[in-house]
């Protein structure tokens, strides 16, 4: 119960303090700034209140504060009855307690159902595809993500034949906004490349559609997309913007996917570089969203690229799912209870 109290009390202060300046400010003295820190978060709170509810809250406050006490005396000069309104204060402050929490439960199911509707959009169990073995898996930081993975086959890619798209991407933000694009980003993704094109022509009419639905870049989205072959074990790929991939050689030599440009959803008529990559028997490739590496723990220290290749060549020898499994048992034992404020996803892939 105190960890979970710890949790909830640092995700609260977050919520409150992120437009505060706690910074403290030359000639200021200390006391004086300490008050001004408590009245910006005080306006802070204040601010995400309903009208009605701020006007409650004041009351409430000014009642327990002020503490008027009312009585009554008669002809005689006789005290006939008196009371302490901190009380009415008190039950005016657990009336807004009550209409907070209501909203929060509504908010909590609406997000659940929201949740599950996320879930039908990604993957449960990988697909077979030819010479790969392949696991993934995500983890939100709120109730849903704004992460997105998928591997499934493309008849329509080009040169004929089916190749299999392998794709992670990563929606600036997270919660509600993050998923609304995440899920237009599926869609789209879904629909143009049932049309032959170009892993690049394909890379930039995402983006143009990303654009169009970016608020003017401040909604752009990283994203590796990959086309494997598995008739010459080749993948295509263009990386926009996103954490580079992890090639890890049979040999154990690690090589980084880097080709590419913008994220999506910056720059309209952008054009993308193509990288290509043959895969050879237990070579590995290591997709993530950047909510792996920059997973901290209650020091502030960040999990790193170089902690999640040191798990990658200690399971080498062990299937994809297995060796999934260790990146986020390792991860969960490094965070520990800190609270993430990113979306963790994770894509294995093993060359047999």
């Amino acid at each position: 119960m105190w960890n979970q109290f710890r949790v909830d009390a640092r995700s609260s202060y977050r919520l409150y303090s992120q437009n505060i300046d706690a910074s403290p400010k030359a000639g200021i003295p200390k006391r004086k700034h300490w008050w001004n820190v408590a009245k910006q978060f005080f306006w802070a709170i204040l601010e995400k209140l309903s009208p009605a509810r701020r006007v409650l809250l004041l009351a409430a406050l000014a009642l327990i504060i002020v503490n008027p006490e009312v009585s009554w005396t008669d002809k005689e000069g006789m005290h006939v009855i008196g009371f302490d309104l901190r009380l009415w204060g008190g039950l005016l402050m657990f009336l807004l307690l009550m209409l907070e929490v209501a909203d929060r439960v509504v908010m909590k199911r609406d997000l659940e159902i929201a949740r599950e509707i996320q879930r039908w959009l990604l993957p449960v169990n990988p697909p077979v595809v030819p010479g790969l073995e392949i696991a993934f898996a995500t983890r939100p930081a709120n109730t849903v993500a704004g992460d997105y993975y998928d591997v499934f086959a493309r008849a329509g890619a080009e040169g004929g034949g089916t190749k299999y798209l392998l794709v992670v991407a990563d929606v600036a933000g997270k919660s509600i906004p993050a998923a609304l694009l995440m899920a237009t980003f599926q869609a789209s993704l879904k629909t143009l490349s049932t049309t032959p094109m170009s892993l690049g022509q394909l890379a930039e009419r995402m983006n143009h559609y990303m654009c169009a639905n970016s608020q003017s870049g401040l909604r752009f989205t990283t994203a590796f997309l990959g086309e494997y072959d598995p008739a010459e074990r080749r993948v295509t790929y263009i990386n926009a913007g996103h954490n580079p991939p992890i090639l890890r050689r049979a040999s154990g030599s690690i090589e980084r996917l880097e080709a590419g440009g913008l994220p999506l959803g910056i720059q309209d008529n952008t054009s993308y570089q193509t990288g290509t990559v043959v895969l050879e028997s237990a070579d590995w490739l290591v997709i993530f969203t950047d909510g792996v590496v920059e997973a901290v723990n209650d020091r502030n220290e960040e999990f790193g690229e170089s902690r999640l290749v040191t798990v990658i060549h200690g399971g080498a020898t062990i299937p994809p799912n297995k060796l999934l499994s260790r990146v986020m048992v390792d991860l969960d034992f490094y965070v520990g209870n800190t609270p993430q404020h990113d979306d963790i996803t994770c894509m294995l892939l093993k060359a047999s």
